[in-house]
Formats: C-alpha cells, sequence, structure tokens
C-alpha cells in the first residue's frame, strides 16, 4: 500500500525533536565514553551503574556500552523514519498547513495521484540506484522504490481476488460438467426432460425474458439516453412472467377484499372467477419454471429455498381450497383453517420482487440473534410470571357484588341498578326504587388478567411489556394485595421495557444493518455509498439568471432575490397561519376582519408572484416546481376573494382556511433547514418503500385472516360498530390501529369471548357470535410483535440513518455541500434553458467555470480536462447530458477509487478509465496527424504557388530571348558584344542558380561567407537557398524567392512544361528540394518529440 493508505496522526516535529535530541545527546555522550571508559558520565544513573560494576572487565563494559549506543542509534533512526513518512503522507494526502489558504483542487490530487500510481505501475526499470547519487536522491529513489513495491502489492492482490472468484466459478462449472457427465439424471426435470431438450429451452425463453432496461445499442454498446428511464428500470425489474403473477396476485388479493362472513366465496360466482384464474395462471407458471429450472437436485431448482417452498404450500393450499369448496365451515374446523391458510395469498409478492426478497433475507438471515434475545426476554418474564403466581395467586378475585367481602358470603343474588342519561336528575316518588335487575353473585378475577397459572400471568407480563394498560394491572394489584406488592410491576417494567424491549429493538435493528453490504465496507467505502446518496436528491437550482440590462427587470430580480425581501415573505405567511387560531364561523362576528386581513395577505402574495413573473420571465419562473406551487395557491387564493365577496357563506370560509394551510406548506422551501428536513423525510420514504410495502402486505394478511376468524364476533368494550372484522376494509383499519398500540389487548380480549357470554353454533362459523381464544391469541400477539416492534423500528432505524448522512460533519464528507452548492451555481450559468440537461460540448465551459476544489487547471491538468470531456462524450455517445451524469463524473475524480469503491465497481471504474485514457491519447495523435497534415499542405500549396511563378516567369524571358521584338538592325556597340560573349560562356546551371538566390533587397536576407557556400541557411525559421553569382539580367535578377517552413516530396508533383531550355532548370529545383527535406525531417522529427 501507498503510505496515504494508513492513517498517520499528525504529530507535531517540535513534540518529536526533543526525544530524538535527548537520544542524540545520550548517544553522544556514551560515543565519548567509549574511547577513554573512565567514570564520568552524561547523568547521574550512569554514574552510579559504573562505580557499582567498576570490577567488571573493561572488555565486558565496552560490549555493553557499544550495544547500549547501537540500539539508541536504531531508535533515532526509527523516529527520523516516522516522521519522514507522517510528512510524506500528509504530502500525498494534500493536508498542507503550513500552506497558504487557498484550498487544493481535489480533481487534481486524485489525478496525480493516479498517474503516480500507474508510473510506479510500469516504471521498474527506472528504479535504479547508483553510487555516485546524493542522499537526498537516495532517500527519494528509495521512496519510489518502496512505493513502486507497494502498488505492485495492490494490483497483485485485486489480481488474485479476480482470480478466486473467477476459479470459484470454473470449479463450480466443472462440477456441474462432472455430475452431468457421472450422473445421466442430473438437472433433468422431473428426470423426464433432456437437458438440451425443445420444449425445455422454450421454458427457459419463456420464462426468463425480461425487459431491456438498460436500452444498450446493438452495435456500438453504447447505453442510450432514454427520457423514461426510471419506468425502464422498473420495467426490467423482474421478468415478463413474473409481472404477470404480481398482476394476477393483485387482482385475487382485490376479489378477496369483496368477501366477508355474509358474502363468502363458495357461494359467490363472480368471486370464484378470481379464484379460477389464479390457479390457472399459477399452474402455467408452475409448469414453465419447473420444466426450466427441475424442481428438485438441478442448479436452478424452483425448491431451492424457503420462497420456492412457499410458492408451493400457497398453490397447494389454493388448489385444494378451489377442489374441495366446502359449504359448510364449522368453527375450529380443518375447513376454517385452509381458509385462513388461504390469506396467506399476497405473500406471493414477497418472492416475486426480488427488492421485498432482499429485505426479507437482511431481516431474518440473523434470525439466530434475535432468537437469543427472544429467549432472553421469555426466560425474564417467565421468572416473573412464576414469583407472580406466587404473590397473586387467587388474590385478585371478589365478588360482583360490592357489599360481599369474603369468598363464602359470595353467593345468591342481587339488585343492580341501571342508570341511563335520561333518569339520572329523576325524582323518585316515596317507595319507589330506580330501574335495575337481579343478577347472581360471582367470585371472579378481573376481567383481562389474572396470576392464577403460569400461562396467565405470561399473558399479562406480555401485555406490560407493550405499555398498554400497565397501569390498571398496578392499581388492581395495590387495591386488592397492598401498595407494597406495585413495586413489583416497577421493576418489571423498569427491566422488561427499558432494559429487555430496548435490547430486542436494538438486536433486530443492528442484525438488519448488518446483514446488509454496508456493514462490510471501510470507513471510506461508507463514505463513498453516503456521497452517491446526497448527490442523488441533489437537484438543479432551476433560478433564471439576472437580466444583462439593468432595466426595471434587473431591478425586480435584485428585490426578489434579496435574503430580506424572502424573510419577508415568510413572515407574512406565519402571520396568516396565525389567524387560524380562532374557528371561522359565518356567524361568529369576529370571524370577518379575520376574512378581511387574509384577503390583504392574499393581494400580497399576487404581488410578490407577478414581481417574480417580470423578474424571471414566465417560462424561468415556470420552471421552478416551488414557483408552480406558489402560483398554485396564489390563483386559489383569488378565486377564494371572489367567491368570498360574491357568496359570504360558511363555504368560502371553509376554502379560505384550506388556502392558508396550503400556503404554509410553500414555507418549507424558503428555508434551508427546513427543506433539508423536507429532503430527508422524502428520501426515508423513498428508501423504505419496499418495507411499507411488505408492512402493507402483512397487514393485508392478517385483515384476510381477521375476517375469517373474528367476523361475527360479539361487540365488547372496544369491538363495537366502528371497529370490528366484518369485512377487509375494516380489518385493516382496526390493525392500522393496533400498529399504533392503541388499546390492541382489549380488542384481543374482546375476540376471545367464550360462552356463557356469546351464542355458540357448531354448523358454521358466520352463525356464532363466539371468539376464538387460541386463534385470538396467536394472532393479535404475533401481530404486534412483527409490525410495532421489528418493521416499525426498522422504519425509525432508516430515518435516523438518513438524517445521519445529511447532518454529517464537513470531515466526513468527501464533497461538502459548498461543493455541491457551487456546482448548482455553475450548472445553472451553462444551462440557460433550465431542462436539467446541457448539449456536451457545453460541458468544457462547465468545467473551466468550477473553483475551489472542484477547479481544473487547464495549465497544469490539461489532459485531466480531455479525460473529463471524453468521458461525458462517451456516455451518451456525444449527446445531452445531465446534472447528475456531470456530478457523477466529478465526484468519481474527486475521490480515490482504490479505497472508496468496491472490489467489482473498482474494476468497472478502472477498465472505464483505461478506455479513456487511450481513446484520449488516439485523439491527440489523430488532431497532431491533422495539424502536421494542414501545415504541410499549405507548404504544398505555397510551393506549387513559387514553382508555377517561377515557371511563368522563366517562359516570360525565354520568349522575350528567342523572339526578340523587330527592330532597325544597328551595329552593336563594344561593351554590348562583350556582355553577349560572357552570356554565351554562362552554364545553364548558372542561370537557374541566379533566378532562385537571394538577393540584399530581400526581406531577411544576408551575405553568405565563403565558407558556408552551398549549404543550406537559415534565418527566423526560414531556410534560403545558397548564394550565386550576380545574374545577368535585369529582369532575371530581380525575381526574388522566399521558402519558409516545412516542405515534403509532394511539391515535386507541380512540374513544368518539357521546354527544352527549362529542362535544367526542373532538376536543380528538385535537387535543391531533396537538399531541404533533408533539414526539415530532421527538424519534425525534433517537433514530434516536443509535441
Amino acid at each position: 500500500k501507498l503510505p496515504s493508505d494508513f492513517t498517520v496522526p499528525k504529530i507535531r516535529e517540535s513534540f518529536m525533536k526533543q526525544f530524538i535530541d535527548r537520544q542524540q545527546q545520550d548517544t553522544s555522550c556514551l560515543l565519548r565514553r567509549l574511547p577513554s571508559a573512565s567514570s564520568s558520565s552524561c547523568d547521574h544513573s550512569k554514574r552510579s551503574a559504573i562505580e557499582e560494576n567498576k570490577y567488571i572487565d573493561q572488555k565486558l563494559r565496552k560490549s555493553v556500552f557499544s550495544i547500549r549506543a547501537r540500539n539508541l542509534l536504531e531508535k533515532e533512526t526509527a523516529i527520523n523514519k516516522i516522521l519522514r513518512a507522517c510528512t510524506r503522507q500528509r504530502m500525498l494526502s494534500g493536508s498542507f498547513e503550513g500552506q497558504p489558504a487557498k484550498e487544493r483542487s481535489i480533481l487534481s490530487v486524485q489525478h496525480h495521484i493516479r498517474q503516480e500510481r500507474r508510473s510506479l505501475r510500469h516504471g521498474s526499470n527506472s528504479q535504479r540506484i547508483s553510487r555516485g547519487k546524493s542522499l537526498e536522491t537516495l532517500t527519494q529513489d528509495h521512496s519510489n522504490t518502496v512505493r513502486y513495491r507497494n502498488a505492485q502489492r495492490e494490483d497483485s492482490e485485486i489480481k488474485m481476488i479476480q482470480e478466486k472468484k473467477e476459479q470459484a466459478e470454473m470449479k463450480r462449472k466443472v462440477q456441474e460438467e462432472e455430475l452431468r457427465e457421472n450422473h445421466p439424471y442430473f438437472d433433468k426435470p422431473l428426470f423426464i426432460v433432456g437437458r438440451e431438450h425443445r420444449f425445455r429451452n422454450f421454458c427457459r425463453v419463456v420464462v426468463r425474458a425480461r425487459f431491456n432496461a438498460s436500452k444498450t445499442d446493438p452495435v456500438t454498446g453504447a447505453v442510450k439516453n432514454t427520457k423514461y428511464h426510471q419506468l425502464y428500470d422498473l420495467l426490467g425489474l423482474v421478468t415478463y412472467l413474473d409481472w404477470v403473477m404480481i398482476i394476477v396476485t393483485i387482482c385475487s388479493c382485490i376479489s378477496m377484499m369483496f368477501e366477508s362472513p355474509f358474502r363468502r366465496v363458495m357461494h359467490a360466482p363472480t368471486l370464484q372467477i378470481a379464484e379460477y384464474v389464479f390457479v390457472i395462471f399459477m399452474s402455467i407458471e408452475l409448469n414453465l419454471k419447473i420444466m426450466a429450472d427441475g424442481l428438485f437436485f438441478t442448479p436452478t431448482a424452483v425448491i431451492r429455498d424457503f420462497g420456492g417452498v412457499m410458492d408451493i404450500f400457497i398453490y397447494l393450499v389454493s388448489l385444494i381450497f378451489l377442489c374441495w369448496m366446502p359449504q359448510n365451515v364449522p368453527a375450529k374446523s380443518g375447513a376454517q383453517l385452509l381458509m385462513v391458510l388461504r390469506c396467506l395469498r399476497p405473500l406471493r409478492i414477497f418472492k416475486l420482487v426480488p427488492q421485498m426478497r432482499k429485505v426479507v433475507r437482511e431481516l431474518f438471515s440473523g434470525f439466530k440473534e434475535i432468537f437469543l434475545v427472544s429467549i432472553l426476554l421469555l426466560t425474564l418474564m417467565l421468572v416473573f410470571a412464576s414469583f407472580g403466581v406466587q404473590l397473586f395467586a387467587g388474590k385478585l378475585a371478589k365478588c360482583n357484588d360490592p357489599h360481599i367481602i369474603s369468598r363464602e358470603d359470595c353467593h345468591g343474588i342481587f339488585r343492580i341498578n341501571v342508570s341511563v342519561s335520561k333518569n339520572l336528575n329523576l325524582k323518585l316518588r316515596p317507595g319507589e326504587k330506580k330501574p335495575g335487575f337481579w343478577v347472581p353473585r360471582v367470585w371472579a378475577n378481573p376481567r383481562n388478567f389474572n396470576f392464577d397459572n403460569v400461562g396467565n400471568a405470561m399473558l399479562a407480563l406480555f401485555e406490560v411489556l407493550s405499555l398498554k394498560g400497565w397501569v390498571e394491572v398496578r392499581d388492581v394489584i395495590i387495591h386488592r394485595v397492598g401498595p407494597i406488592h406495585g413495586i413489583y410491576i416497577h421493576v418489571f417494567v423498569f427491566l422488561g421495557c427499558m432494559i429487555g424491549l430496548t435490547l430486542f429493538v436494538g438486536v433486530v435493528i443492528a442484525n438488519f444493518n448488518e446483514n446488509k453490504v454496508l456493514t462490510l465496507l471501510t470507513v471510506d467505502q461508507r463514505r463513498w455509498e453516503d456521497l452517491k446518496s446526497r448527490l442523488k436528491i441533489a437537484q438543479p437550482l432551476h433560478l433564471p439568471p439576472r437580466p444583462d440590462n439593468d432595466g426595471f427587470r434587473a431591478k425586480m430580480y435584485d428585490i426578489t432575490q434579496h435574503p430580506f425581501f424572502k424573510r419577508t415573505i415568510a413572515v407574512l405567511v406565519l402571520a396568516q397561519s396565525v389567524l387560524l387560531s380562532v374557528k371561522w364561523d359565518a356567524a361568529d362576528p369576529v370571524t370577518v376582519p379575520l376574512a378581511t386581513m387574509s384577503v390583504v395577505f392574499t393581494f400580497i402574495f399576487v404581488l410578490e408572484v407577478t414581481m417574480k413573473i417580470i423578474a424571471m420571465s414566465p417560462s424561468g419562473f415556470w420552471q421552478s416546481r416551488r414557483n408552480r406551487y406558489d402560483l398554485l395557491v396564489t390563483s386559489l387564493g383569488v378565486i377564494w376573494v371572489i367567491l368570498h365577496f360574491a357568496l359570504l357563506n360558511a363555504y368560502t370560509y371553509m376554502m379560505g382556511a384550506c388556502v392558508i394551510v396550503f400556503r404554509f406548506f410553500s414555507i418549507c422551501g424558503k428555508h434551508v433547514t427546513l427543506k433539508m428536513l423536507l429532503l430527508t423525510v422524502v428520501v426515508s420514504m423513498y428508501k423504505s418503500f419496499f418495507i411499507i410495502v411488505g408492512m402493507f402486505l402483512l397487514l393485508l394478511c392478517y385483515a384476510f385472516a381477521g375476517v375469517v376468524l373474528f367476523g361475527t364476533v360479539k361487540y365488547g368494550e372496544n369491538i363495537n360498530r366502528h371497529a370490528n372484522f366484518s369485512s377487509a376494509g375494516k380489518a385493516i383499519t382496526v390493525l392500522f390501529r393496533i400498529v399504533t398500540g392503541e388499546d390492541w389487548n382489549k380488542i384481543m380480549h374482546d375476540c376471545m369471548v367464550q360462552p356463557p357470554f356469546c351464542t355458540p353454533d357448531n354448523s358454521t362459523y358466520w352463525k356464532t357470535d363466539c371468539g376464538n381464544y387460541a386463534g385470538a391469541l396467536m394472532y393479535f400477539c404475533s401481530f404486534y410483535v412483527i409490525i410495532a416492534y421489528i418493521m416499525l423500528n426498522l422504519l425509525v432505524a432508516i430515518i435516523v440513518e438518513n438524517f445521519s448522512l445529511f447532518y454529517s460533519t464537513e470531515e466526513d464528507q468527501l464533497l461538502s455541500y459548498n461543493d455541491l452548492r457551487h456546482f448548482q451555481i455553475i450548472w445553472n450559468m451553462v444551462d440557460d434553458k433550465r431542462e436539467g440537461v446541457i448539449p456536451t460540448f457545453r460541458v468544457k465551459f462547465l468545467l473551466r467555470l468550477l473553483r475551489g476544489r472542484l477547479e481544473v487547471d487547464l495549465d497544469k491538468d490539461k489532459l485531466l480536462f480531455k479525460h473529463m470531456c471524453y468521458e461525458m462524450e462517451r456516455l451518451h455517445n456525444g449527446g445531452d447530458v445531465t446534472f447528475h451524469d456531470v456530478l457523477s463524473m466529478l465526484s468519481y475524480r474527486s475521490v480515490d477509487i482504490r479505497k472508496s469503491l468496491q472490489l467489482e465497481e473498482l474494476l468497472a471504474r478502472e477498465q472505464l478509465e483505461y478506455t479513456i485514457e487511450e481513446e484520449v491519447a488516439k485523439q491527440t495523435i489523430r488532431m497532431w496527424l491533422k495539424k502536421c497534415l494542414k501545415r504541410i499542405r499549405a507548404k504544398q500549396q505555397q510551393s506549387c504557388s513559387i514553382i508555377h511563378s517561377l515557371r511563368e516567369s522563366q517562359q516570360q524571358e525565354l520568349s522575350r530571348f528567342l523572339n526578340p521584338p523587330s527592330i532597325e538592325t544597328t551595329q552593336p556597340s563594344e561593351d554590348m558584344n562583350a556582355i553577349n560573349q560572357d552570356n554565351s560562356a554562362q552554364p545553364e546551371t548558372s542561370s537557374q542558380q541566379q533566378l532562385l538566390s537571394p538577393t540584399l533587397s530581400d526581406r531577411g536576407g544576408y551575405r553568405q561567407d565563403s565558407g558556408d557556400a552551398g549549404k543550406p541557411q537559415r534565418k527566423f525559421g526560414q531556410w534560403r537557398l545558397p548564394s550565386a553569382p550576380k545574374p545577368i539580367s535585369h529582369s532575371v535578377s530581380s525575381v526574388n524567392l522566399r521558402f519558409g517552413g516545412r516542405s515534403t516530396m509532394k511539391s515535386v508533383a507541380c512540374k513544368m512544361n518539357p521546354m527544352s531550355d527549362a529542362a535544367s532548370c526542373g532538376s536543380e529545383v528538385k535537387k535543391w528540394w531533396t537538399r531541404q527535406l533533408t533539414v526539415e525531417s530532421d527538424e519534425s522529427g525534433e517537433d514530434l518529440l516536443d509535441i
């Protein structure tokens, strides 16, 4: 590992140096003492030790001192190494305490770390140490060698993990192949269908067909950018067959909600249709899956886990019930039990949806710990129940006649007076009694609990454990046994509820968290997962830019965006909400001024919306969801004002109150903290969506079973016309009430009613009004434990986790809120249409505008800039990129992927970055070649034009020379004859050199020394021909040619016309061009190295 991979505390060097100085002093003293062997020492302790051992041999004393000095030197060297390692780690991690306050770009730091790792990984040949190097160079080379070895070790560890994974998969395949070869019936569904049979292949295709959620391009393999990608992900969640079965199961559950004790499925043909459809579709599904994957003893058998067993069980129960369809179902019979088991049908959703199956697996994978804590609680309850039996058995009962105290006198009958609301103040005549009736005297326990045996005591303590009705139990014990015995209940509440139950809930939550993937992650990997969770909810600002001009709109924009304006609007919203502290009644005169004030507030809010529309323009105002909500509420307020002054009745007052309530919700988006709290709740609901769905499915199963068990139970203290199990809808409301813990134990005791307090009927369960004691006990206790103790606490754990995520300190975050806010502002500047997407070419402008920790310095990190731009281009094949696409790319570039990413994600990311580096390198070489080709083509055009002009001038001169104009013949003078003789004696090559030679009048021309004749000359980046003798003809000497830059052999393609007089000129130009190319090729090679 690299030094930055270890957590080393920041130790001050001054603190460590003092110990080094001491060791150096001790070492120097010892070294000075070694050759002399005198009795003096550095301190008193050493001197006393030497005096005590003065009779020891001098050689032995010298050896002792030498060993001690060597140890001190080794300690000094070790501490120096630790200090250097600490400093090196702080340098690598970017922690520069002594540097200026300017923040370093985390993108640049991580880019350099990755480049350094790659260079160390591929630079082993350069890590050599020579003798002639200095100490600093040796230390640097040694550290590079160590870091190279650490990088190699990291790569070897990752490769080892990959190899182990591949070996495990290969071993599994080899075992399957061996089983197929050695056992002919292996991987044969029902031992009949062949392995590669056509029918089995067809069943596999049907079973495994699913929607392609990724929408990859079949040609390029790139992911297409789709608008409805969330819908596509939902469709690709499960296979088509599972989607069909989910829909069929939901329809069957809806049909079961219409069942009741008075409308039964065996007597309703319409409900039987849904039953037949469910059984037929499930039969087809199971047959296809069995033929495709097998039932037993196959790698992907249907019955290979608890989910498969549950599927087969639900199917068999439904099939048996459909075939039997009993017309009479006696209470507490096998047919009623079959109907109760039929109510487990909604649990099929747990098996069909992978996410819900994952929740169940994470919850019950650590069932051992939950079971142990449950045993602990049951043991505690058993101890207190046994002790309670000894204390209160038979002591809580009393006679129903309040005048009888002893059990022996509790016999016979007595009169109970009846009082109703109409005769409370009724005056009785002399000798007249209140209405009443005679009842027998009974010696009985309290209605809902007793301690006569261990079972009843355990039930009473379980109710106390839920903190429901424990005060009643305590009061009865104090009243009938004594005040001192009230300590019993208080001690149990303290130990059982505040310690035992809290321990149970904590174990459930800890077990759920431990069985998730996040438990096995390191600290950096958890921080990366937290960062991804925060980035998912980050959204663009949707704030239009300020108008360019300084006119009226710009002033309105400045006013509406000022913090004082926002705070004023928030205060006005709160002031309008205060108006609802008094009931608005049309008959009350106080309501009129309150409504008038609300109308004034409404007009102020209309003014606010108008100012925002003017400042932002209608399109810019509509881009924000918060502005849309404000516009909707304001429009409702205007409609209310019109109706209020037109009608002025109770309905308008009610509408005004509703508008004020809707307006109050808008204040959540006007404050950062409130908005963060609202986002936390929303994210918590999103993360716990499948847990909530699972709770609803469990509640639905219990509701269906409650209709069968307690649908006709007699009304009691809590079972009444508002809360009963006569239908599935009412059962759901009762169970939701039990989830909150509202008198669940009293409802349970009402459902336990037995004769003689009810009328039994053994023919059918829907004709009796008695309850089911054992059924109610298991039903309500299991429901309360699963829902109240487990599922609700899981929701609380998820909400707490999200709050800890959003309110974590800045030190625990890879990207701070300031970084995200800065990115949102820059994105808002680039995304002028406020659509949340921008073209790919605008990413370059966005990256250049970033500052702070996300800044990309184009001077130092130009390669990183190219990598980031190409990654965005590659993402959607050059299409538009979203806000989260760019933010995700920046997050990956700002972390150390070797520390933060998990193995599969790390391998995929490294492969992506490696591909990006290759493509960027190819693009760079391609662009350089294009530039070279453009430059060469420009030189070709220039050379062609020069040679063309040369050819034209040569033709003109030759034509003048060969065809002189007709003039009168005169006798030439002696000077002219001499010139002609010299011209005839001049060779042809000289004329060509005269045409190509530069003159002193040419810009940049110069005289050439005689020693440099014949060599190519260069000045100001331009190559010149060697100088030639002075031209003969004035017209020829006036031709000045300049050849600059680089050339190619393709310029020779511009040939002259085949004229006898100009043939030598073409050969000379070609020779001169060859010499130019020899020089230019060297220069091109140097430029290539520079690039």
